[in-house]
């Protein structure tokens, strides 16, 4: 009986062995032995271009971009910005804004709700201004470009604020009618 537990005990010493020597061949995987980490050439990024902070003034009667001096991107922002160049030094720029003020806007987007179905949507950016006298077409031009450079509103609707009058809507535009 001895002979068959030694026999037994070698046959389980001989399975032992053989999976550990199996372990060590798959740990070794396909035969490349392992190196440190090479830097081969730099990894790939995405340039992502700066957003844009231009106003819409004008150069001799015509709306010409410019570079504006605001903290964001936002419609707000450059809004601001371009009714404070009113009140600023131009050079060989010029404003129709002159004697009106931003006021705030509007967004008409509303967030798309949990179980609704997403449908293509149209964006309506209004625009409250305040000021005396009528508002230009170079005015609206100026208010309109600059607002579209945000890609989100297809049109922007200008509403005339009144001290002692009901407010008036100048209209709804698209830039490239105003040009």
């Amino acid at each position: 009986m001895t002979g068959r537990r030694l026999l037994g005990a070698t046959r389980s010493g001989a399975a032992l062995l053989v999976t550990a020597v199996a372990t060590a061949v798959a740990a070794a995987g396909c035969g490349i032995a392992p190196t440190d980490v090479q830097e081969r050439a730099k990894p790939p990024t995405v340039e992502v271009p700066p957003p844009s902070k231009t106003i819409y003034l004008l150069k001799n009667g015509q709306l010409a971009l410019e570079p504006a001096d605001v903290e964001s991107d936002t419609v707000e922002s450059l809004l601001t910005a371009l009714f404070a160049a009113s009140g600023q030094p131009l050079g060989d720029r010029d404003t129709a804004l002159r004697g009106f003020t931003f006021e705030g806007i509007e967004d008409s987007l509303n967030p798309v709700q949990r179980d609704e179905v997403q449908l293509p949507r149209t964006s309506t950016l209004t625009v409250f201004v305040k000021g005396q006298g009528r508002l230009s077409r170079l005015g609206k031009a100026q208010i309109v470009c600059t607002a579209q450079q945000d890609a989100a509103f297809e049109q922007v609707k200008i509403v005339h604020q009144y001290e002692n009058r009901p407010s008036r809507t100048e209209g709804r535009f698209i830039c490239g009618d105003l040009r």
